[in-house]
């Protein structure tokens, strides 16, 4: 097998027409499933997702098969092509959208996982908290498909199609939840393509600015979970805001 990719948690191999996803020694075996239950439920909608083939054992560890798809992702060819970030995020955005508009009933709920996202983190005292979720509780209750983590990592570019990778975090809820993520991965690295990225959004889905911004101080606690330093201070200053102009 060829290593194509490694991460924290699993790392990803090509063998032959496949893509093998070897997780971690330890991993839990209700990750791994969960991770494979996603995927075939956002694949029953249509949208453009590698299709899982077999989850299986593999010298001790878990795996999770599925049809490799040969192609770049965005990120790459962002970094390639500076010059064209613009048409770049406005493609990754029109696939965005076109997941918002799939429904997949059986997947868990948004709400629900950051709920417990916010109650885990020990790092908040229960005041803010408390201000996390009652704002949580007042937005309203959507059942649109969303990634969770969608990025240019996270998205394959071949000659006609584009395809979205690592379903573990898909629920279903809020699509303006699941952009303010989008928005928060972009900052993490660089602020001006994630102001882009929120005004392409903003524009193509005819939603408000300031409507996805009140999502950001609850998807920056939801972030806190991942427990990374690097991002802890600008987590915590997102968490300080309580409206955008």
């Amino acid at each position: 097998m060829d290593l194509i990719s490694q991460g924290k948690n699993a790392s990803v191999f090509k063998k032959g027409d496949n893509a093998v996803k070897l997780f971690k020694e330890g991993t839990p075996k209700t990750d791994v499933l969960n991770e494979a239950l996603n995927t075939t439920r956002v694949e029953e909608t249509g949208f453009p997702i590698p299709s899982i083939n077999e989850v299986s054992i593999i010298e001790d560890k878990w795996a999770i098969t599925m049809n490799y798809i040969e192609g770049k992702t965005l990120a790459q060819i962002m970094k390639e092509d500076p010059d064209n970030q613009e048409k770049y995020i406005s493609q990754m955005v029109d696939l965005q959208l076109e997941m918002h508009s799939k429904r997949a009933p059986l997947l868990n709920k948004l709400k629900d996982k950051l709920i417990r996202q916010i109650q885990s983190l020990d790092n908040l005292d229960d005041i803010k908290k408390y201000d996390l979720l009652t704002r949580l509780d007042g937005m309203p209750k959507h059942v649109k498909v969303c990634h969770g983590d969608f990025c240019p990592q996270n998205i394959i570019v071949t000659e006609d199609k584009m395809y979205v990778l690592d379903w573990v975090h898909a629920t279903q809820g809020n699509a303006s939840a699941d952009a303010a993520r989008s928005y928060l991965l972009f900052a993490l690295e660089d602020q001006k393509t994630a102001d882009l990225y929120l005004d392409i959004f903003c524009k193509k889905s005819g939603t408000a600015k300031r409507y996805v911004q009140t999502w950001l101080p609850i998807v920056a606690a939801a972030q806190l979970t991942k427990k990374k330093p690097e991002e802890t201070e600008l987590l915590m200053k997102w968490l300080d805001v309580v409206e955008y102009q």
